[in-house]
C-alpha cells in the first residue's frame, strides 16, 4: 500500500516539475533564448575600457564565440559601492540570440571571465530570457 501511496506521489508531483509553456510567437516568429551582457568600462582603477580596446576585445572574445551576430550598444550603469557610495561608469551592453541547438553557455561564461581578467572587473551581468525572434 505505500508503495502505491508513494508511486501516485510521485506520479502527481512529475507534472509538477514540467516547465511553464510559453505563449505561441505572432506570426514570422519563434522562441529562441536571447543573452545580454553589461560590460563595465572602468578598468579597476585604470583609465576606462577604450572604445578600441572593447572593440579588439569584440573581435577576439566575441565574434570567434557568436560568429552569426550580435548587437553592441552604449550604456551607462550605477550601484552603491563600497562605504554606501554611488558609482557611475560607462558600458557596453552586448544582446545575442543564441542558436537554437547546443548550449551556450560555456561560450558565455568564457566571454565573462576573459573580460573580467583582462579589465580587472569584478562582474559582468548577465540577463538571459526566451523572446519571440524573427530575422
Amino acid at each position: 500500500m505505500r508503495l502505491i501511496v508513494a508511486i501516485m506521489l510521485l506520479a502527481a508531483l512529475t507534472g509538477c516539475a514540467t516547465a511553464p509553456r510559453l505563449p505561441a510567437c505572432p506570426a514570422g516568429q519563434q522562441w529562441l533564448r536571447t543573452a545580454q551582457m553589461f560590460f563595465g568600462r572602468n578598468a579597476g582603477g585604470k583609465p576606462a575600457v577604450s572604445e578600441a580596446e572593447f572593440r579588439k576585445f569584440a573581435d577576439e572574445e566575441l565574434t570567434p564565440r557568436f560568429p552569426d551576430g550580435l548587437t553592441i550598444l552604449d550604456g551607462g550603469g550605477q550601484w552603491r559601492g563600497e562605504e554606501n557610495r554611488l558609482i557611475r561608469e560607462a558600458a557596453k551592453v552586448v544582446l545575442i540570440v543564441l542558436p537554437k541547438s547546443g548550449d551556450a553557455s560555456a561560450k558565455i561564461e568564457a566571454v565573462r571571465n576573459a573580460y573580467k581578467s583582462r579589465y580587472k572587473q569584478e562582474s559582468v551581468m548577465l540577463v538571459t530570457q526566451a523572446s519571440c525572434v524573427s530575422f
